[in-house]
């Protein structure tokens, strides 16, 4: 077990690169725009917004790679990606090899989102599978925090600090390059796809206890290559975790968490807090994100994922539900503050813990990347909506109807968590396989049963 939680860690270094790239570009942001004169519709379409579409990208053709060349060569793959966006960038010299760069680090963070859920779930435990996946999010989290204290302390120290904050990306990418070159391919995708038993039973020697434990597995995995046979994802076989990934990536965006993590200080401006207090606010968003993602990973595999879904969900309902009140009644700034925080506090808890590790999990295993591909995919491309379309949103609609929005779309999510999510804690890979296509092979049978009457 000690050496699949370290496995897990290094590869959920990986969610640190992506938390830190995406939040490293706020101390660049201002300081580019005035060196290169950018007018704001460039800015915001290449400079800002060239690393979400390469998410977008990334995330939609990331399960290629995975599934062809394997797990370790994607990851080592996405650290030279982050490696290269790094340097790229901080050397840019002018705005269109900078947007490159950061396009190039978008791919990275997309195809990062298939690659380590994919590969943790498929090398970790079923009770501990959970808190293992959900490393990678806490990682996020965390590369977030790191990414604004660092720009904090290089700001300053140069008249292009904004290269230096983006350089220091480097060292992690480095750390995570070398350590990720130590750990075993996947045994479930050396079965699969390379069908190497002997590789496959090497690597499974070393994370389970027995050898009886290890011919257990190979026999569970062995099995479940029957459903091989049907290599399409979008057929009806398959249509029940399709339709659960699609859903809770739906949901995670129409939440409208990246409208609150990207546009904070302008939501916190619009509550009546001048500038210093609306970034004091916004740097609190990142705290109590990390607090409530490490109480999320914690509980995952103790209490469940629905359990978590469903706090989430009504916390939620609750903190938009007043936060949109607070805007039409013109309530003090503070109440809007507090409860944007108990916000962040049910995404990390609920949502934050829970959407990578479901994704990864109801698939079968040949499918798994391509599975993480559509729901992730559906993610990316859900923020990438979400974030172009606000400022303009933000322009021409009240803050009481964005939040009461949100809000509304959160109790469609508690019907989905109360009447559609199944939980899959404690469960192998291959049994929660067996159980969704059972499930579509039941409604299939079914379906033709009434059609002959």
């Amino acid at each position: 077990m000690n050496k699949v939680f370290f496995w897990s860690i290094t590869v959920a270094v990986a969610g640190f690169l992506f938390g830190f790239d995406v939040a490293v570009i706020s101390g660049a942001d201002q300081p580019i725009q005035q060196l290169w004169q950018t007018s704001p519709l460039f800015h915001g379409l290449f400079i800002m917004s060239s690393a979400l579409w390469g998410t977008v990208i990334g995330a939609l053709l990331g399960n290629w790679p995975c599934d062809k060349w394997g797990r370790k060569p994607t990851l080592i793959a996405i650290g030279c990606l982050f490696l290269l966006s790094a340097i790229g960038s901080a050397l840019a010299p002018d705005p269109y090899i900078f947007s490159f760069f950061r396009l190039i680090g978008g791919l990275a963070v997309g195809a990062s989102s298939i690659a380590v859920p994919a590969y943790i779930s498929e090398i970790a435990p079923a009770k501990f599978r959970g808190r293992l996946v959900a490393l990678y999010q806490f990682q996020l989290v965390f590369g977030i925090m790191v990414a604004f204290l660092s720009n904090y302390m290089l700001s300053g120290i140069s008249t292009e600090d904004w290269r230096w904050m983006l350089a220091i990306e480097t060292v992690p990418a480095l750390v995570f390059l070398l350590l990720v070159s130590k750990v075993p391919e996947s045994p479930r995708w050396l079965l699969l796809y390379r069908n190497s038993e002997g590789q496959a039973r090497q690597v499974l020697s070393k994370m389970l206890a027995s050898a009886e434990d290890v011919d257990k597995t190979i026999s569970e995995i062995k099995s479940s290559q029957r459903q091989a046979n049907d290599s399409a994802l979008f057929s009806k076989t398959h249509i029940m975790p399709l339709t659960l990934a699609f859903l809770i990536a739906f949901f995670n965006q129409a939440s409208g968490i990246n409208f609150i993590i990207y546009f904070a200080p302008r939501v916190f401006e619009l509550a009546g807090l001048d500038t210093s207090a609306a970034l004091l606010s916004s740097a609190g968003i990142g705290l109590t994100n990390l607090i409530f993602t490490m109480l999320g990973v914690y509980l995952i595999d103790r209490v469940g994922r629905r359990p978590l879904m469903l706090i989430g969900s009504v916390g939620y309902i609750v903190s938009l539900a007043v936060v949109a009140y607070a805007f039409y009644a013109q309530l003090s700034g503070l109440v809007v503050v507090f409860f944007i925080f108990a916000f962040i506090a049910a995404h990390a808890v609920g949502q934050g813990a829970v959407i990578w590790v479901f994704i990864a999990e109801i698939f079968p295993n040949h499918l798994r990347a391509k599975g993480s591909s559509w729901g992730c995919g559906i993610h990316w491309i859900g923020a990438a909506i979400i974030t172009l379309c606000m400022p303009l949103v933000l322009s021409q609609v009240s803050a009481h109807h964005i939040f009461s929005f949100f809000c509304i779309m959160m109790i469609f999510q508690l019907f989905f968590v109360v009447f559609v999510m199944p939980e899959t804690k404690g469960k192998s890979l291959e049994a929660l396989s067996e159980k969704f296509d059972g499930v579509a092979d039941i409604a299939i049978e079914q379906g033709n049963t009434n059609a002959g009457h």
